[in-house]
């Protein structure tokens, strides 16, 4: 039997912001295949819908984060229309990489603002419709960067991605008598087409083969994730089966954490 079977699964940041299978788009794709009702939520909606497409029964929503209003009006929205919501996942993740000293402040709230406060905005939302199904699960994707240094500088995503590990930490206990779990995956280095466009530079003037082989020799295991890899922790941690796990970490990096590997980015 299909483990998410029945579930209603609000996915924020279910899109992509280049052609192919990110982070957000295989978790999509994972929990229909596993039964749930699936509602893709991204700021760009033909992204969303593309994923949706994708997903058997799915449907493709707009929202932008950073609309407090909108993103909160969302998720009561979704909780009404189909009488439930079981699965809160919060994809979303700014970041600004390249040394510290160009992030402006008002680049770093907005990091911030998508990163966290969107966290608790969406969450505080699901709570009540939760309560009243009898319990549910948020989780939310953190990244290596937010507990250890992963060679070059990403200073706000990183410090960000942090908080949204002990945000999920607090939550969790707090919500834990409404039988409301909450979880993090720090995914590791993943294989996606986000990484061309958001990390480039952060290599110097290398060519996108030559990035992904330095990354991939950072990891014990030899490789970088796929977004299939942090899908399939996804699907876990929403299921019955991970029903005595909340306030926690589930760190898919292929031991990465675990070293002090670094690329070589400079010839």
């Amino acid at each position: 039997m299909s483990v998410l079977a029945g579930k209603v699964a609000l996915v924020l940041g279910g899109g992509a912001i280049r052609p192919g299978i990110g982070i957000g788009r295989a978790i999509c794709i994972a929990y229909a295949t596993e039964g749930a009702i699936v509602i893709v939520a991204d700021r760009d909606l033909d992204s969303a819908q593309q994923t949706a497409d994708l997903c058997t029964g799915a449907s493709a929503v707009a929202v932008d984060v950073l609309d407090d209003a909108a993103l909160s009006a969302l998720v009561g929205k979704v909780a009404r229309d189909h009488g439930r919501l079981d699965i809160l996942y919060c994809n979303v993740g700014l970041g600004q990489a390249g040394p510290s000293g160009e992030t402006t402040p008002s680049a770093w709230r907005c990091i911030a603002d998508a990163n966290l406060t969107a966290l608790h905005v969406a969450t505080q939302a699901a709570v009540a419709p939760m309560r009243a199904g009898g319990g549910g699960v948020v989780l939310i994707t953190s990244s290596i960067a937010g507990i250890r240094d992963v060679g070059y500088p990403h200073l706000a995503y990183g410090a960000t991605k942090a908080a949204a590990i002990q945000f999920a930490r607090l939550f969790a206990m707090e919500y834990a008598q409404d039988n409301i779990r909450a979880n993090t995956i720090v995914a590791g280095l993943i294989d996606t087409p986000r990484i061309e466009a958001t990390l480039a530079k952060s290599y110097g003037d290398w060519d996108l083969t030559k990035m992904k082989a330095a990354r991939a020799s950072q990891v014990p295991i030899g490789r970088m994730g796929s977004a299939q890899d942090i899908a399939d922790a996804a699907v876990f941690l929403a299921s019955d089966r991970a029903s005595y796990i909340t306030g926690t970490e589930l760190i898919v990096d292929g031991g990465l954490s675990n070293t002090t590997r670094q690329p070589l980015i400079k010839d």
